[in-house]
């Protein structure tokens, strides 16, 4: 089987919601990662064989393939580059790598590209949903799902919440995990660690056109006093707003090439990807499959968790990180490195390519060899992926 190298990978700084992106179509911020990443990598965009987006709200300004429509608004892919749009909810985009992966590994394709977009700002988290039924055209549980799991509500708030009863955390410890978070992005961000894989954005504010290039989510003032004061979501249990993945605009793009590509366009690899894996669970707790996925992904992949140089956990909710690391015995000193999604943001469907970003330059940052990525995901599933920095 053939391998699969990263070559390149791009995203955008985080866009706060009603931010400094909430005036970009995601159509059009789906094309500027899209760009970069063929700028970059120097590989000719005709040579592209696809594009695989991940978006989870797929309607509005996100709708009628969006992924296709984003590489008619690039100016540098030509019109002939084929293009699919796929929902695997927040792990969209790592299943778009994922994806592009395989299609390199069985010789299929040579150049994929891998990408995401979310404005969540412009097409809110849920609208899909909400707005059919606010219309009276049917709710997404049928008879048939509502006789399997009576009165169940699927959500990924109430999944957090169980996950922080089931593993014994409490509302300090999911706070003093959020403020790492943020202190290890603005450590990050003053240390230009970010600056190899932001691609900038050009955007309109009331003192002019401005670019758009640190992540807006990023609390520097950060203290764990003001973390602690923010309001329960709910009154029985542990987590806040501070403590949970920002809304989030932003989009992010990852170039995966064969080894033929490689010899026949010149190409230099930033990573190997390792292993390829995807597992689905409890769809009522959701959020915890990351950790019994990383397990198998681990065994495949013949590694131990102390193989493995750098982790990237999404950080959905704080509980999310802090019950894998508890599960895998982890090092938390290889977690998040450069913070996560409570302070950075969660763009839905650009999180999986956005997180593969970071974790390929850190670890060629750092000179180190093996990363982890895992994301946890609606209705109980979770990708991993494990790539060998070069």
């Amino acid at each position: 089987m053939s391998t699969a190298y990263i070559v390149e990978a791009v995203r955008t700084a985080g866009g706060r919601r009603g931010g400094r992106l909430a005036g970009v179509h995601p159509v059009d911020l789906l094309a500027r990662s899209l760009d970069a990443v063929v700028e970059r990598s120097g590989i000719d965009p005709k040579a592209v064989d696809d594009v695989v987006t991940g978006c989870v709200s797929q309607a509005g300004e996100q709708a009628m393939q969006v992924g296709r429509m984003g590489v008619l608004a690039s100016k540098l892919l030509p019109q002939s580059t084929p293009a699919v749009t796929i929902d695997r909810q927040c792990g969209s985009s790592q299943q778009a790598i994922q994806f592009a992966a395989q299609a390199v590994m069985s010789g299929t394709q040579d150049v994929v590209i891998a990408s995401g977009v979310e404005s969540m700002t412009r097409v809110p988290m849920g609208s899909t949903a909400t707005l059919h039924m606010k219309e009276g055209l049917g709710h997404y549980k049928s008879p048939g799902l509502e006789e399997k799991f009576p009165g169940i509500q699927f959500s990924q708030f109430m999944g957090a919440e169980m996950i922080v009863k089931k593993h014994g955390f409490t509302k300090d410890d999911l706070d003093r995990f959020a403020l790492s978070s943020h202190e290890k992005a603005i450590a990050a961000t003053q240390a230009g660690a970010f600056e190899r894989e932001i691609v900038a954005i050009e955007i309109d504010t009331p003192e002019g056109a401005a670019l758009h290039t640190v992540d807006e989510g990023i609390r520097f003032d950060a203290t764990l006093e003001g973390i602690a004061g923010v309001k329960l979501l709910s009154p029985e249990g542990a987590i806040t707003a501070a403590s949970s993945s920002q809304i989030c605009d932003g989009s992010s793009a990852v170039l995966v090439v064969s080894e033929a590509a490689l010899k026949a366009h010149g190409l230099t690899p930033l990573a190997r990807i390792h292993n390829l894996t995807v597992t689905a669970g409890d769809p009522v707790i959701m959020l915890e499959e990351p950790l019994f996925a990383t397990d198998r992904a681990l065994q495949r992949a013949g590694l131990s968790i102390d193989d493995i140089d750098l982790y990237e956990v999404n950080e959905a909710f704080a509980s999310v990180p802090l019950a894998w690391l508890k599960h895998t015995g982890a090092d938390p000193d290889k977690l998040n490195v450069n913070g996560g999604a409570i302070a950075l943001g969660h763009p839905l469907g650009a999180s999986g390519t956005k997180l593969m970003a970071t974790l390929v330059h850190a670890l060629r940052a750092r000179g180190k060899k093996y990363g982890l990525q895992t994301m946890c995901e609606g209705g109980g599933v979770a990708n991993v992926t494990i790539i060998e920095a070069l």
